[in-house]
């Protein structure tokens, strides 16, 4: 941490002009692009008509968080640009910029733990026709997450930050404090692995029991195998997206809390990895409107006709316990 006696206070100008363009400039464009990617999505949601599904309130709530990211993240460098020393000393100007950064990363994180549970409760229900996901839920979902990630994410606005002293200050995200950060990030982080780790292992898991009933049955199984593999790309592709993005920054925190060397010590190559960090996590706003439109679609339409082959199944397994029910066309257990 920093805050220690042998770090000087004299705050002189220490990074490289050429730098702050080779840095500035690729943040930039990475930000106008996903500002670009998400506002299409958006608009095309809305242009369809289609925001009467549950999922696709989340999609696009899921495009907005990601859009509110770029747009603090185009303003953070910007800032970076015109006047880098105060992201190593810290300033009053980028406790705005950081704290809606940071709830906008919120947000998105609680909107891909959202979607994997709306997911997999929309196969359970059609697996099960226990509970089934309205767009009630979905909106009362979405203003929970923003609620949570603004509080969260303005806590540094009402008080929780390091301006005015040294002591628990933050070397990479000045003026944050590093309990601030260590509180956001480890669970966070966690809740952003486990919970969608959770949820589409439980997806393959019911469409391969399912898959399995149905080849007891004798019916085939070719739309289960195909959904479960869909599932299995998609939630792969989720994790590396994740992965790639979030894993430096949360190993930056970890640094940021067991490091006692002075800002000066750790430029170029720290703040340097500080701002891939932040690049990454804008990449991950670029890729979520790829997995979560495209790849999304292309699973809903596979998962769309197993109602029917559920409703089909589990008559027929009706079937062999209680003679003389009606027979479900296309079974052959009777």
């Amino acid at each position: 941490m920093n805050g220690y006696p042998n770090c000087s206070a004299n705050h002189t100008k220490i990074w490289s002009h050429y730098l702050v363009l080779a840095l500035g400039i690729p943040q930039l464009t990475i930000n106008i692009a996903s500002v670009i990617f998400n506002c299409t999505v958006i608009f095309t949601r809305m242009a369809t008509k289609d925001l009467h599904k549950p999922i696709s309130i989340l999609f696009c709530n899921l495009a907005f968080s990601d859009l509110c990211t770029s747009f603090s993240g185009f303003w953070i460098s910007m800032l970076f640009i015109t006047n880098p020393d105060i992201t190593i000393f810290g300033s009053k100007d980028m406790l705005a910029p950081y704290a809606l950064y940071t709830m906008s990363i919120l947000s998105t994180i609680y909107n891909l733990v959202s979607i994997g549970i709306e997911r997999y409760l929309a196969v359970a229900e059609s697996m099960r026709t226990r509970f089934r996901v309205a767009r009630n839920h979905s909106i009362a979902v979405v203003l929970i997450n923003w609620v949570l990630a603004f509080i969260l994410g303005c806590l540094p606005l009402m008080g929780w930050n390091c301006l005015r002293t040294e002591k628990n200050l933050s070397v990479l995200y000045s003026p944050f404090c590093v309990d601030y950060l260590i509180f956001i990030a480890i669970p966070n982080v966690v809740v952003a692995f486990i919970i969608p780790l959770f949820t589409y292992l439980r997806i393959i898991i019911i469409l391969r029991k399912r898959k399995l009933r149905m080849k007891a049955c004798g019916q085939a199984t070719g739309t289960y195998k195909s959904a479960e593999i869909q599932v299995a790309r998609t939630s792969i592709f989720i994790w590396l997206l994740a992965l790639i993005s979030y894993a430096p920054f949360f190993a930056g925190v970890i640094f940021d809390a067991t490091n006692h060397q002075c800002h000066v010590d750790l430029y170029p190559g720290v703040y340097i990895f500080r701002n891939c960090t932040a690049m990454l996590i804008t990449m991950n706003c670029l890729g979520n409107p790829i997995i979560y439109t495209l790849k999304a679609k292309t699973l809903g339409a596979k998962l769309k006709p197993l109602r029917c082959l559920s409703a089909s199944v589990r008559a027929c397994a009706v079937e062999n316990i209680k003679p003389g029910l009606p027979l479900v066309p296309g079974c052959c257990c009777a």
